[in-house]
């Protein structure tokens, strides 16, 4: 799918530049595109290489796999082909979270971690496994808790009320990953999209390669050798994690209302409502949070949290390698299409189809790029709001639609090259139909409480 894809934006990109007399954009556009995606890939070499080594010490400490255990049901019914306790399960997990956070820094190397997690357990090198397809699907329409960036931006243009998205974003996030999941599940059964006949492959029950290692309860770790175990903690090292966890339950009740302890507000978080504070606290909080719980969790079983850490910080630098070819690949060709006027053509065409069903014609490019280019997206959103003003419907349609959509493109070179995965199979169509109902989410939701 992904072959045809590529090939379809350089075509179209070159015919519709020649026809337009932008070939130099076109010329332009590929240069730029490669240099954008090394600059994008070197700048996720040290948030990779410290997400990778705090995820190595909650794997150490067996924190991810007791994480997914109580997760279990909903994870077996999304994952089937994933085994319980894997490690896999708890990276994706955490991944989820992060996304639902909105916490981009760590949600990337989390999900870059779990595709690695996956392909251990992929029997066919090169081709995404049905978990892939629906990890790719859940990542591209994730639930979405606050669009802060969006926020962000309408309260910067001077919105009355810049938080009235958050509902929206979350009910529109909610169509999106129901219709994400649901395509992807549907998918993999056509003949199309089948699985190929399985090569053989140095797996993970093959006996030739030594691949686990026990941690604790039991559980066992693919892809490392060491004989690392945890040991259950004792005495007063058991309650070190639950008193840091009483620490931040303080600092959390502190923030969301400060009145209580006379403590200063912000003027901006006192105009919102209660559950916003709460999200907007989470978000400050979850990450000073996981830096700090998983290596003390990780200490109290005995694990030796420098020296893992640092094992696990080296994993990243050839991830990051990994990853470069397939995103500069795919930015050149999104940039050759975006510089030859292929947005601007699909607008030109489909305005005239979409206004009688009363979608806005501002929404089309933003709608038309979203799927291709984040940073794009964003300068048509800001445009946007500063255009309409911050308080227009369409402003809130379009705050919201960057806020329950992602870079399907984007997040395909990204976590599908970290695994050289070339045959992506039905995540890129199910990514697609998420952004898609996210968008006609948006507007519909939005016309209905605005």
């Amino acid at each position: 799918m992904l072959n045809y894809i590529w090939l379809a934006l350089v075509v179209l990109a070159v015919a519709i530049g020649g026809w337009n007399n932008r070939l130099s954009e076109v010329t332009s556009g590929a240069f730029d595109g490669a240099k954008t995606a090394v600059t994008i890939a070197l700048g996720l070499i040290g948030i990779m290489a410290l997400w990778l080594g705090v995820m190595r010490l909650a794997e150490r400490a067996g924190l991810v796999q007791r994480i997914a255990r109580g997760l279990r049901p909903v994870m077996r019914r999304l994952f089937p082909d994933v085994p319980p306790e894997h490690p896999a399960m708890g990276s994706m997990l955490m991944n989820m979270a992060a996304n639902m956070l909105g916490l981009g820094n760590a949600a990337t190397p989390l999900g870059l971690r779990a595709m690695r997690d996956l392909e251990r357990l992929n029997p066919r090198p090169g081709v995404a496994s049905n978990a892939m397809c629906t990890f790719l699907a859940i990542n591209t329409a994730s639930v979405q808790l606050i669009p802060a960036t969006a926020i962000a931006l309408l309260a910067a243009a001077g919105s009355t009320r810049p938080t009235a998205i958050v509902g929206t974003a979350l009910l529109a996030t909610l169509c999106a990953a129901t219709v994400a999941i649901t395509s992807a599940k549907l998918l993999e059964k056509l003949s199309f999209f089948r699985l190929p006949e399985t090569n053989p492959r140095v797996g993970i029950d093959d006996p030739g390669r030594d691949d686990t290692a026990p941690t604790s309860g039991g559980i066992t770790a693919p892809g490392y050798n060491e004989n690392v175990i945890a040991v259950e903690p004792r005495g007063w090292r058991r309650f070190l994690p639950w008193l840091l966890v009483l620490c931040f339950l303080g600092l959390f009740v502190r923030l969301v209302f400060p009145g209580w302890f006379n403590f200063p507000a912000d003027p901006n978080a006192t105009a919102q409502n209660a559950f916003v504070r709460s999200v907007n606290t989470l978000s400050i909080l979850a990450i000073p949070f996981l830096l700090s719980f998983f290596p003390v969790y990780a200490a109290t079983r005995r694990i030796k949290v420098y020296e893992e850490f640092v094992e696990g910080a080296k994993e990243g630098f050839g991830v990051i390698l990994k990853i470069i070819p397939f995103l500069v690949t795919m930015l050149v060709a999104i940039s050759m299409f975006k510089g030859a006027g292929g947005i601007d053509l699909l607008t030109r065409v489909l305005t005239p189809i979409l206004t009688p069903l009363q979608f806005p014609p501002d929404l089309l490019p933003l709608a038309l790029m979203r799927p291709l280019s984040g940073s794009a997206t964003l300068a048509i959103l800001t445009d946007i709001i500063h255009r309409l003003g911050p308080d227009n419907i369409v402003s809130r349609m379009a705050a919201t639609i960057y806020g329950s959509t992602e870079t399907t493109f984007y997040v395909a070179a990204v976590y599908f090259g970290s695994v050289a995965v070339k045959q992506t199979r039905h995540a890129i169509p199910a990514g697609l139909l998420g952004d898609l109902a996210g968008i006609i989410a948006s507007v519909i939701i939005c016309r209905a409480v605005f």
